[in-house]
């Protein structure tokens, strides 16, 4: 099995997501930064989610995603089912044709038997037991979060900066004539 980045994320997002779960709905920027996953990529992988009930989205000011289950119902292999990511080491992708005409190759049945191994396993975790195993562990989970008057706010205001530099080609040819 190959479990890609797009499995990977999605677990990683969902355990962030699950450990803030008690502060409201929570943003994917907010994720996306705390992760460092990119914004569009989650956007990606959580309309995914939203699709299989796996979380919810809340729009608006104070808006973002929370689960759509609790945590204890929730498996490693319902995030990764999810978001489109096989669960299989077979070379055929289990349609015993591994070599052509429906032929298996000799070692099909050690790799089914691992995919059901593998099943079985991402089946018997839970995402509150990865959320409770990151508290074990120390993680630190903000009490409050950001308050939506902060993120209304005007922005300050920045003085642009002065540069004494050709705007052009054409004038960065002139100066460096001189």
């Amino acid at each position: 099995m190959r479990l890609t980045t797009k499995g990977r994320f999605a677990v990683t997002a969902m355990i962030d997501l699950a450990l803030r779960q008690h502060s409201g709905p929570v943003t994917l920027s907010a994720v996306s930064q705390r992760q460092q996953i990119s914004l569009s990529y989650l956007e990606q992988l959580f309309g995914k989610l939203r699709r299989n009930e796996l979380v919810e989205s809340t729009r608006g000011p104070g808006g973002g995603y929370t689960l759509g289950r609790k945590a204890t119902e929730i498996s490693v292999a319902d995030i990764i089912v999810s978001v489109d990511e096989p669960i299989d080491a077979t070379q055929c992708g289990g349609k015993e044709n591994c070599l052509g005409a429906g032929q298996r190759c000799m070692t099909h049945d050690l790799w089914a038997t691992l995919n059901a191994k593998m099943v079985d396993f991402l089946n018997s975790v839970s995402l509150q037991s990865l959320v409770d195993e990151q508290l074990a562990k120390g993680v630190v989970v903000e009490s409050n979060p950001p308050s939506i008057k902060r993120a209304i706010s005007s922005p300050s205001v920045v003085k642009p900066i002065r540069v004494n530099a050709p705007n052009s080609v054409f004038a960065l040819g002139s100066a460096m004539s001189k």
